[in-house]
């Protein structure tokens, strides 16, 4: 008899052949008694190296424990004692490279499945008491962006007892959680919820202020900001410089999701239409790419390929999410690079001429650099053609604030504690980083929120 213990309980999902063609959630999450038996799997390990794989530091033995005693209510408050999104976390984090990573029972058999036991918390809970109250200390901060990591900023620093406004550009909280992330992955009500809580804790957010435009830096702290925290993503998208790359049916990744999550293109009630045509390329390797194919596919595509010059060993996505993709019928068309883009008479993308790659041995880094192989350019079938090659931050705010230190790549340079080189601000998230994960991004937002805490009472 196998030894049930070693292996996760499996998470239950929608078959492939029908979640293709639906928005409804994929993974369709822990039932109670799932939930409890593999909590069950957890050693509470007394060194808890899970932990220092959070980078939010979940007390992920605390939580696990509560489960095991049938207890969802109290699992649910030692998480949101560090996480202010934990219903989030428990869908998107890429546990398995983090908490999951380091734990004892993964060194026999697999991991304790944390991310999902977290999820089962966050979903489950009826936490109805009243919030704590909180003494005020009449101190302003201004966090600028409400993705992951200025929602977890602001959420800590309120908590604190600060008077904190959160100014967001689009008309709509939640960042990359509403505008990038699909809804088949992570429902926009979930992401509602955890706002809606924000909010009532006494957190303001502001929509349709585009700081930078309609107030400067400078000016919000004569407004009589205290402290400021830039958290404004890296939404300035990449392209490749090919020639064909303005015909009509090329849009960067930012563009095509945004326009089916935020703007619901694919409810044909909305005046947001994305025309994806029979067949669409995906350029790209990560988990934007995984996402952009799944929704052309969802949106009517009978053919979906993501084009990634590298091969699948190297490809920066989840396991999880290419897994997906390849269930749902998208082709992985690797060790392939586009490099021009056919065009129709008139204007619309009427192809992909492509070449094949080869990778070289692996560098001082470790990774192997493709090279093309000559001679072999070949034509793809292409109506539709999306760009997930990465983003860089967009410069508005960098280039309306003097004195605000920037990279080669356009990033806020900042210290460990998120400071950046102007007195009183600090940033965080993928507009520090570039492009990178939504646990990350928390993690700097929380990090910032206990160095402004410092600061301003440094300052009493």
């Amino acid at each position: 008899m196998p030894d049930n213990s070693l292996l996760k309980v499996p998470m239950p999902h929608q078959p492939a052949n029908i979640r293709n063609r639906n928005w409804e959630e994929v993974a369709t999450g822990y039932d109670a008694e799932m939930a409890f038996t593999e909590a069950n799997r957890c050693l509470n390990c007394k060194n808890s190296p899970c932990v220092a794989g959070c980078p939010v530091r979940v007390d992920i033995p605390g939580f696990i424990s509560k489960l095991k005693e049938r207890d969802i209510e109290s699992a649910y408050t030692v998480i949101k004692n560090t996480n202010a999104l934990p219903a989030i976390c428990g869908r998107v984090c890429p546990q398995e490279t983090q908490c999951e990573a380091l734990c004892v029972r993964g060194k026999k058999g697999e991991p304790v499945a944390v991310g999902r036991l977290e999820r089962f918390a966050a979903d489950n809970a009826s936490v109805t008491s009243a919030a704590p109250a909180i003494d005020r200390s009449g101190k302003k901060v201004a966090v600028i962006g409400s993705g992951p990591s200025g929602l977890t900023c602001a959420g800590t620093l309120g908590k604190l007892g600060y008077d904190v406004v959160v100014f967001e550009a689009f008309h709509t909280p939640g960042g990359v959680l509403v505008y990038g992330i699909p809804e088949f992955r992570l429902p926009k009500s979930i992401v509602s919820s955890e706002i809606e809580k924000l909010e009532k804790s006494g957190v303001i957010i502001k929509t349709d202020h585009v700081i930078g435009r309609i107030k400067t830096i400078g000016e919000l702290f004569s407004d009589g900001y205290q402290a400021i925290f830039i958290s404004t993503g890296a939404g300035l998208p990449a392209f490749l410089g090919i020639e064909g790359e303005d015909a009509v049916g090329v849009y960067s990744a930012n563009e095509f999701l945004t326009r089916i999550n935020l703007m619901k293109a694919y409810d044909t009630q909305y005046p947001t239409p994305v025309n994806v045509g029979d067949n669409v390329i995906v350029v790209g390797g990560g988990n934007v790419a995984m996402d952009a194919a799944r929704c052309a596919k969802r949106m009517g595509a009978e053919n979906v390929s993501i084009v990634y010059r590298r091969s699948k060993d190297e490809m920066p996505a989840r396991l999880e999410e290419v897994e997906h993709a390849q269930q749902e019928g998208i082709a992985l068309l690797t060790l392939n690079n586009p490099v021009k883009i056919l065009v129709s008479e008139s204007g619309f993308v009427d192809g992909v001429e492509c070449v094949k790659m080869e990778l070289k041995e692996p560098d001082a880094s470790g990774r192997r650099s493709p090279v093309v192989m000559e001679g072999t350019n070949h034509i793809i079938a292409a109506d539709t053609v999306i760009m997930a090659i990465g983003t860089s931050p967009n410069p508005l705010i960098t280039t309306t604030t003097s004195g605000l230190n920037t990279n080669s790549r356009g990033c806020i340079v900042t210290d460990e504690n998120m400071k950046t080189s102007m007195e009183g601000v600090w940033a965080g998230g993928d507009a520090v980083t570039g492009a990178a994960t939504v646990i990350l991004a928390m993690g700097a937002g929380l990090t910032a929120a206990d160095d402004i805490d410092r600061y301003l009472k440094s300052k009493q």
